[in-house]
């Protein structure tokens, strides 16, 4: 048998925001507002990941919120209206080798393509930090344009912001192609909130103790599922089948970007299985409950 890693016991499972902004840059909320909301819908650790300024600080204190320190960079390019690069950088605190000081601040690059770009991304990884690929619909960039990008952990597969602004970035857009082609990123689900109306509503539940160090490790090793609302208890491989187990949903499908593998439907589902073929090379699951929200599993990879 072989479980996914976000679902082997030993810690309950954290509720994490990685791209949330504030009156730092250009959200709409005071920073100590913004960590109060997220307290109030169960969040136990968040990074404020204003635009090219550094964060540490827990601005409500009386939360007792876990602030994973972090901001967001960008390279933009000179040939169109959007098509850039964004990255959420995230990384631990100043004693264990964080290279960035609270409050400082960056340039955006202006870069070419991702080749040009990687230099900025080798800098916040020299930094002790690691970094998330954003929104690629919205940056106007498919698969073939970041691929090559070195040292990202993860890409956003949700990202509310650009759902509900301009209906992007909703259901893991390139991610098999990057899976199967490119490097080996997880997917996070996130909310990259500007407006107050959109925080809180993507997230990634964590499989680790609830300190800033763990939680790091985790989602560097893809110990996590990420959410707009569904439960993940349990995927696995067993007997040549992979197997979900989740709260009441309306649709499970099983992806690998070139094997038709199917889907279940109905009323009330908990669980999904799909036969697992040797050609494969991963295998991720999608659940969809009743009232279209999602929620998705990092993948098994099989071609070890």
């Amino acid at each position: 048998m072989i479980r996914q890693a976000a679902f082997i016991a030993g810690n309950r499972m954290l509720k994490g925001a990685l791209h949330c902004h504030t009156t730092r840059s250009d959200g709409k909320g005071e920073p100590g507002d913004v960590i109060r909301l997220h307290k109030e819908h169960g969040y136990d650790f968040m990074a404020l990941t204003d635009h090219r300024r550094y964060n540490y600080e827990n601005f409500a204190p009386e939360t007792d919120m876990l602030i994973v320190p972090g901001m967001e960079m960008d390279g933009n390019m000179p040939d169109g209206w959007v098509h850039c690069f964004h990255e959420v950088c995230i990384g631990p605190g100043r004693e264990d080798g964080n290279g960035f000081a609270q409050d400082q601040r960056f340039e955006s690059v202006k870069v070419k393509d991702q080749f040009e770009f990687q230099p900025t991304l080798d800098y916040l990884h020299a930094n002790g930090n690691m970094t998330i690929y954003c929104h690629p619909e919205w940056s106007g960039t498919p698969a073939r344009e970041f691929e090559k990008l070195q040292g990202n952990f993860a890409m956003e597969i949700w990202n509310s912001g650009c759902v509900m602004e301009d209906d992007l970035d909703q259901n893991a857009a390139w991610w098999d192609e990057i899976l199967y082609y490119g490097p080996r990123l997880w997917g996070v689900a996130t909310d990259d909130g500007h407006a107050m109306n959109q925080h809180c509503n993507g997230w990634v539940m964590v499989n680790a103790k609830r300190e800033l160090n763990a939680i790091l490790a985790a989602l560097k090793n893809g110990a996590f599922y990420s959410s707009t609302g569904p439960e993940i208890y349990d995927f696995r491989i067993e007997n040549g089948e992979a197997v979900v187990e989740c709260s009441p949903a309306s649709l499970i499908t099983f992806h690998e970007l070139r094997t038709p593998l199917g889907s279940a439907r109905g009323a009330g589902l908990t669980s999904g299985k799909a036969k697992v073929r040797p050609c494969m090379k991963y295998i991720r699951a999608t659940v969809v409950d009743a009232q279209g929200h999602r929620a998705w599993t990092n993948p098994i990879f099989l071609d070890r």
